[in-house]
């Protein structure tokens, strides 16, 4: 049976901003208050995927979750039509911001996937996360839920889990802290969860209780499971997810000598799983931890290619800085499995803070799973098209935080996300919509 190799990335809504809502992400704070263009980062986004498709992978998108989210401004108490809400709101700036965050572009933190020769029941498991660490956050695991089901809606192929109960004492922030390990995609493969604890100067974000729930949740092999504490350091460097400092994908784990807090046993547990890994690692005198997070150099994706080569898709910053490219160079020259680097432009996402790897959740299906899910979320150049001229339609090219006190952006916004639906054929989909 082939099993094939899905990125889904998070389709950029119309309400990108820069409001430096995430604590602990650098280039979020940095750039708080700045422009945005929401149109440049959309069709960035689109351009990525459509590389990612023309390397001869299936390449899918998550839609944008409803920003603002007017359900949740009415949950906090305002109240009225939705422009009267608005006005009421924009008294409130931070609670406005948090709600017309456009952060379900990172769909890295959508959820974690476990491909269905990895659980005991045959089945593609799916737990969306809660993302309990940051409001603007936490309120898109319901309407994740919901959009993973619309996709992968086969009960004979997919089993959806439930967010995981507990805030904070359960965080869980997805995929970006779990990687997966296997000679080939349709192998039982072994999976790495990376979950940290407090640093001194950032909060972790993920939880040991919450990764071990995930793993009971989608029956996988207890000896074929391994649990690793991220480095202190890294998360007080600004590596406030895992796939920051390092990722893992086949027979490579590519990552920072510093990702780990206990290296030396972390790799022992990691290769006593794996014997058949091949860790590519980059020493911290080559790269230093602030290189590897200012430049993203390992928040790439690593993509097994038809041919059976290796590729890294990198965000430019990395091409830019002299010495994560000369690393990036030297390790393409060396004899392991990653051969190949292709460089895009991803900078609208990178100044909030995420790059290539934040902007996709990977999910490895069968050919009869790939025939269950739905068509309308898979790219062809069509859709592309499409989408491409949807974003210009609709997009602004710029976008300042006081933007979104005006009830005409809410409207605007909205109506994006209206017409998106009907393009996608999703329905009346979202809250505000029915």
């Amino acid at each position: 049976m082939t099993h094939h190799e899905l990125n889904f990335d998070g389709l950029i809504g119309p309400t990108h901003n820069y409001a430096g809502l995430s604590f602990g992400n650098l280039a979020s704070a940095r750039n708080k208050g700045a422009a945005s263009n929401p149109r440049a980062a959309a069709l960035q986004g689109l351009a990525k995927m459509r590389a990612v498709k023309l390397l001869g992978l299936h390449q899918g998108l998550l839609p944008p979750q409803d920003r603002p989210h007017m359900k949740t401004l009415r949950a906090l108490g305002f109240s009225g039509t939705d422009r009267q809400i608005i006005e009421k709101a924009s008294a409130h700036p931070e609670i406005l911001a948090n709600c017309y965050a456009a952060s379900s572009m990172w769909t890295a933190n959508a959820g974690t996937v476990a491909p269905s020769p990895d659980a005991a029941d045959g089945k593609v498991h799916f737990t969306p996360a809660n993302l309990a660490t940051n409001f603007h956050r936490a309120i898109e695991g319901d309407t994740t839920a919901r959009v993973l089901k619309h996709i992968f809606g086969s009960e004979r192929h997919f089993v959806h889990h439930p967010l995981l109960p507990g805030g904070v004492h359960f965080g869980d922030e997805g995929a970006a802290n779990h990687g997966r390990l296997a000679k080939d995609h349709g192998d039982r493969g072994v999976h790495l969860f990376v979950y940290g604890i407090d640093g001194d100067k950032f909060p972790a974000r993920q939880k040991l209780r919450a990764s071990e729930a995930v793993a009971r949740s989608h029956l996988l092999d207890p000896s074929k499971t391994v649990f690793v504490q991220q480095s202190k350091a890294a998360l007080d460097a600004g590596a406030f997810h895992n796939d920051v400092v390092g990722v893992a994908n086949g027979t490579a784990l590519f990552l920072h000598e510093r990702s780990f807090e206990d290296r030396d046993r972390a790799l022992a547990a990691i290769r006593k799983a794996a014997p058949f890994v091949e860790i590519v690692e980059a020493p911290a005198s080559q790269v230093s931890l602030e290189d590897a997070i200012a430049t993203y150099l390992f928040n790439s994706q690593l993509l097994s290619l038809p041919g059976g080569e290796m590729a890294l898709v990198l965000p430019k910053e990395s091409e830019e800085n002299a010495r994560v490219k000369a690393f990036v160079d030297e390790t393409l020259s060396k004899n392991n499995p990653i051969n190949r680097a292709i460089y895009m432009d991803v900078r609208e996402s990178m100044r909030n803070g995420g790059g290539p790897a934040c902007l996709r959740l990977r999910v490895i299906l069968s050919d009869e799973e790939l025939t269950a899910t739905n068509a309308n979320f898979l790219l062809d150049d069509e859709k592309f098209d499409a989408l491409e001229a949807w974003a210009g339609k609709h997009y602004r090219d710029r976008l300042i935080p006081d933007d979104l006190r005006d009830p005409k952006f809410m409207e605007e916004a909205l109506a994006a996300i209206d017409a998106l639906t009907r393009l996608l054929g999703m329905g009346a989909f979202y809250d505000f919509q029915r």
